[in-house]
């Protein structure tokens, strides 16, 4: 099943990201996972959060371009060659990558990857055909794992 995640673009200067991110504090608003992508004017924010729709209403409104995706993510033992595994089931596959960014959750002893794919029900069946966790939102509340 596949995750809701949030790009938001962000101009590349000082206090940029300061400011967005205190945007989702005042709301509330729990960040899961992220990752920027950068150029010499603006970046690209692409998060995780607990409750997207509204994350997306109070960026919105605080004058941010945001749009929504669906991504795979995954969990991973937490150890040499656990993404090459995962990389390599999806290669095998002709599944092509298009971008990825990983967190860890060490209480939990794993890692969890976020891939973005052109397919993600394909490559949610591929990965459970190969005994790979991936991750659900769960509750009304759209909380991911």
């Amino acid at each position: 099943m596949a995750i809701r995640q949030i790009s938001v673009f962000v101009p590349n200067q000082n206090g940029a990201l300061e400011r967005l991110v205190n945007v989702l504090a005042e709301a509330q608003v729990d960040m899961r996972a992220m990752a920027i992508a950068d150029t010499a004017d603006f970046g690209i924010l692409r998060m995780i959060v607990k409750g997207h729709d509204k994350a997306c209403a109070v960026l919105r409104e605080a004058g941010y371009l945001v749009s929504q995706n669906d991504v795979t993510a995954v969990e991973i033992p937490d150890q040499p060659g656990g993404l090459a595994r995962v990389v390599s089931i999806l290669a095998d596959h002709g599944v092509n990558i298009e971008y990825t960014y990983a967190f860890m959750t060490p209480s939990h002893g794993h890692a969890c990857v976020v891939f973005r794919v052109e397919d993600n029900d394909l490559v949610d069946n591929i990965l459970a055909q190969n005994d790979i966790v991936c991750l659900k939102h769960s509750g009304s509340d759209e909380t991911p794992w």
